[in-house]
């Protein structure tokens, strides 16, 4: 009961930091807007479904068309604030999209990030470490410097890289059945530095589009859709869900492998699973908005300063924490004289704090 109210209470004041964080950034642009008619506009994008209707679209096979059935989905609004057309465009349409993948993506970085520095029980890990960020570079640059030879969006060049170059490494640090966490460290650093050199060999190819490909490295918000949101959702939400289901067997394995054997937990498939799920999340995230770093670095560390080590409550707090986050950083990166691409603002922030903490708190294996 102890635990539940710890949950309730640490998730509930940063789900209302979180939506203090979402209301000051749809405010904040070239537009300046009131707070309330924000808040009013926001209310008014809640929906719950009421039902679904079937509609036929046409499927094009070998120049044959197709009427397919096609399930629609009908929202009925919980609100109905008067507001004025020009704030509610500005907000649904132009801001809305942009905060709620940078609440997303924080969202899946945070948590990814707290299953790494647990999985390698070392408060110093991220989601990156097992190569899932150079991976998404080698897809991404590659699409844009060679869009002949890759046949892929780069979004689906970004993630496949960054899923590939995760299952590899772990490919390559498993031996009979086993895969050893400190082989799993050594081979996700070794592909790093190799999908690194790959990157820089490919931005030498990249011609007149070596801006693009620049800008994708930092990380960026600015060309947030619905349509993205869409994408990383449910990756999002399936993800952590999954993780929460093992948040048992995660705090088990930081008593040590064969422990955590003699207490009941499958070891090897429990972190075949772990490192799998993270993997993707991360791939997800990273594949839409380019490289951010420190999210999953950070956030995890500092909630695990906070709330403790038992991931029941790590978790949950760590995915809002990192949503928070990012969405402030981005309303900072979008707030200066010039935009900036929000993974230079996160390193900014992260980096210094990350420095502070070290010199103030021992940092030791968890």
């Amino acid at each position: 009961m102890r635990d539940s109210a710890r949950i309730a209470g640490w998730s509930g004041g940063l789900a209302g930091t979180l939506a203090v964080v979402v209301v000051v950034s749809a405010a904040i642009g070239p537009v300046k807007l009131d707070y309330l008619v924000v808040g009013k506009v926001l209310l008014n994008a809640l929906a719950v479904p009421v039902g679904i209707e079937l509609a036929e679209s046409s499927l094009h096979l070998w120049g044959v068309a197709f009427a397919v059935p096609t399930p629609t989905v009908e929202f009925a609004p919980l609100f109905g604030f008067a507001v004025p057309d020009t704030a509610e465009t500005i907000v649904v349409t132009l801001r809305l999209p942009r905060i709620a993948l940078g609440a997303i993506v924080g969202f899946a970085l945070a948590t990814a990030g707290v299953v790494m520095q647990g999985f390698f029980r070392n408060p110093m890990a991220d989601p990156s470490i097992i190569g899932v960020s150079s991976g998404a570079a080698v897809g991404a640059v590659a699409t844009i410097a060679l869009p002949y030879a890759v046949p892929f969006a780069l979004p689906t060049a970004a993630f496949a890289g960054a899923v590939a170059a995760a299952f590899g490494v772990y490919l390559l640090a498993t031996e009979d059945g086993r895969t050893p966490v400190a082989t799993l460290l050594l081979a996700g650093v070794a592909v790093q530095t190799f999908l690194g050199a790959v990157v820089s060999f490919l931005l030498l190819q990249t011609g007149e589009s070596m801006e693009r490909a620049v800008f994708w490295l930092m990380g960026h918000l600015h060309l947030a859709s619905w349509d993205d949101v869409t994408l990383v959702l449910p990756v999002a939400l399936f993800g952590f869900g999954t993780l929460l289901a093992y948040s048992r067997d995660l705090n088990v394995l930081l008593l040590g492998e064969e422990d955590a054997h003699a207490l009941g937990v499958e070891v090897e498939r429990t972190k075949r699973l772990l490192l799998a799920v993270a993997s993707v999340m991360t791939g997800a995230a990273v594949a839409v908005t380019g490289v951010i770093g420190f999210v999953g670095l950070v956030v995890p560390h500092v909630m695990r300063l906070l709330v403790g080590p038992d991931h029941r409550i790590l978790l949950p707090t760590s995915a809002l924490a990192g949503a928070t986050f990012l969405v402030a950083t981005d309303t900072v990166a979008r707030s200066g004289p010039a935009e900036l691409p929000v993974g230079i603002v996160t390193a900014f922030l992260g980096a210094p704090f990350f420095l502070y903490l070290l010199r103030t708190r021992e940092v030791h294996a968890l």
